[in-house]
């Protein structure tokens, strides 16, 4: 498998720079979001202090996935249906269920 594709479905996308680097910013935020709790519990910090840091990685995640999804939406899906590959919106339909367990 080349190391441009997907694990589960093999398709690859080619972003540019920019969506690459803002997408590849917000993640580095994540996860220094993640170490930054990871210090909490090893510092014995409150609770709820951890849990409002773990709210706003989710918010960031949510964030993160609604700009993934549209930029999808305007190239990958809106590419294949002029395409003819009208299968791409039952994919789509099925990422969104799978967003909104």
């Amino acid at each position: 498998m080349s190391e441009n594709n997907c694990c589960c479905c093999g398709k690859t996308k080619e972003r540019t720079s920019d969506e690459k680097k803002a997408l590849m910013n917000r993640l580095s935020r994540i996860e220094g979001q993640v170490r930054g709790i990871k210090n909490m519990l090893e510092n014995d910090a409150y609770c709820t202090d951890i849990i409002v840091q773990v709210a706003a990685i989710n918010a960031a995640l949510n964030s993160f996935n609604k700009e993934l999804l549209a930029n999808h939406i305007k190239t990958c899906v809106t590419d294949d249906i002029k395409a003819g590959k009208t299968e791409t919106v039952d994919d789509l339909l099925n990422t969104l269920q799978k967003l909104m367990r």
